[in-house]
């Protein structure tokens, strides 16, 4: 069964550019090693035959990885999504109550996830904890660090 996941456009266009390299470049790269490597004779000790082929069989799995995700994708239509309450693709300015610091997140798509870019997972801890949650909402969410409790500030898209 494939998962549905929900990429931003642009999200989407580097899951395919990634896959498209890896079957387009990288697959052809893998064979050719293989072949020269089965060129130099006796393949029962041959290295370079065995780290190719190791290789292949590594590159095949994350090819297969990727065409599932890639089948699952949906482009989310950021128009149809309501901002009053926390969504994917949602800005939220939240405040940590145990310390008063205030933070703006946006919360993503597993593979857009990038925290400098201050983008958090929607299946990351805090982006659990924030997901349906409207402006004004206190609530609490267990991190690694322990349990942090957030006021919602802002929603916007």
């Amino acid at each position: 069964m494939t998962k549905v996941s929900y990429y931003t456009e642009e999200g989407l266009k580097k899951l395919k550019k990634e896959l498209d390299h890896l079957k387009f470049v990288e697959r052809p790269n893998i064979s050719q090693q293989i072949s020269d490597a089965r060129d130099k004779g006796d393949l029962s000790e041959n290295a370079e035959y065995d780290a190719a082929k190791e290789a292949q069989g590594l590159l095949e799995m994350k090819i297969a990885k990727l065409e599932e995700m890639y089948s699952g994708a949906r482009v989310i239509d950021q128009s149809q999504l309501d901002s009053d309450k926390v969504l994917v693709l949602s800005k939220v300015k939240i405040m940590n109550l145990n310390n008063n610091n205030i933070i703006t997140y946006t919360l993503v798509a597993e593979t857009e996830a990038d925290f400098k870019k201050a983008k958090i997972s929607i299946n990351s801890p805090i982006g659990k904890g924030l997901l349906g949650k409207k402006v004004g909402e206190i609530c609490e969410i267990i991190v690694p660090a322990g349990r942090i409790k957030f006021k919602i500030l802002n929603i916007s898209r």
